[in-house]
């Protein structure tokens, strides 16, 4: 009874989070209606750091992108850009390439990504709220993208068939989920074998215990959810992967860094 009781409160709590974070985004999304700068969207979404101007020092959102890729891009889907680093970067796209973002929120990686990969290849965005999604959509309409495509969903859950594509991404959205282990199981999934991660994410030194990274921030905030650098490891290893790397890249709180996360999905892959 114990035992059942504590699970229920669990999946209590886990339901509460993921409320959280929807109208974190929501909220974001209305900003970004109402005129806002990429400041103004990173303060109503309660994250931990704001830049409107390509600052290397910046700790989130649209400073984590050269000028350059701002001029490729809608001003919304620059103001929409929560994340903590430029995956696109990270994960060297290449020509024709079939390429996944999960939690795409305003869409400035699938954009980006789109470009990138070029008319040979294709980008997908997952996101679970549907004023993202619609902000995704008219960023894409403004940009003339046609090789991108926005699907509802949740990055534990990813609609998309198995091995459908050959690059996953995801800019600071791992630490906002309640099921970690199934989010990277379901990427491992719907990479196809050869295929490669490239995730920009908040981690914590793994000498921080969950209460102390809470200490820190808030979960919406990005950083009371983050994983420790070694259950990063110890996660891709369990969903198959290998090759895998956690670079720290800078800091956003005490102990606990902005950092990229690289990982395989074997050639031939393992069976689960």
């Amino acid at each position: 009874m114990v035992e059942e009781r504590a699970v229920g409160m669990a999946a209590i709590r886990a339901d509460e989070l993921r409320d959280q974070v929807r109208a974190r985004y929501r909220a974001a999304a209305g900003a970004i209606g109402s005129g806002a700068t990429n400041s103004d969207v990173l303060t109503a979404a309660s994250c931990c750091g704001s830049s409107d101007s390509v600052d290397e020092g910046s700790l989130f959102g649209a400073g984590r992108y050269g000028a350059e890729e701002h001029c490729e891009l809608p001003a919304d889907a620059v103001a929409a850009s929560l994340g903590c680093g430029n995956p696109t970067a990270v994960a060297e796209l290449r020509p024709g390439e079939r390429v996944l973002d999960v939690g795409s929120g305003g869409g400035i990686d699938v954009l980006l990504s789109a470009r990138r990969v070029g008319p040979a290849g294709f980008a997908y965005g997952v996101d679970m709220t549907d004023e993202m999604l619609a902000l995704a959509e008219a960023n894409k309409a403004e940009a003339g993208i046609s090789n991108a495509e926005f699907r509802k969903g949740t990055i534990e859950d990813i609609p998309l068939p198995d091995a459908s594509v050959d690059v996953v991404i995801s800019n600071c959205v791992i630490n906002l989920s309640v099921d970690k282990p199934a989010v990277l199981a379901d990427m491992y999934r719907v990479l196809a074998p050869g295929g490669r991660i490239g995730i920009c994410d908040v981690v914590a030194e793994d000498h921080l215990s969950p209460a102390q990274r809470a200490a820190r921030g808030s979960y919406v905030g990005c950083i009371a959810g983050a994983l420790s650098r070694q259950e990063y490891l110890d996660g891709l290893a369990a969903a198959g992967f290998t090759d895998a790397a956690v670079t720290f890249t800078h800091e956003v709180a005490d102990a606990m860094h902005g950092a990229i996360i690289r990982a395989r999905k074997p050639a031939v892959a393992a069976s689960h």
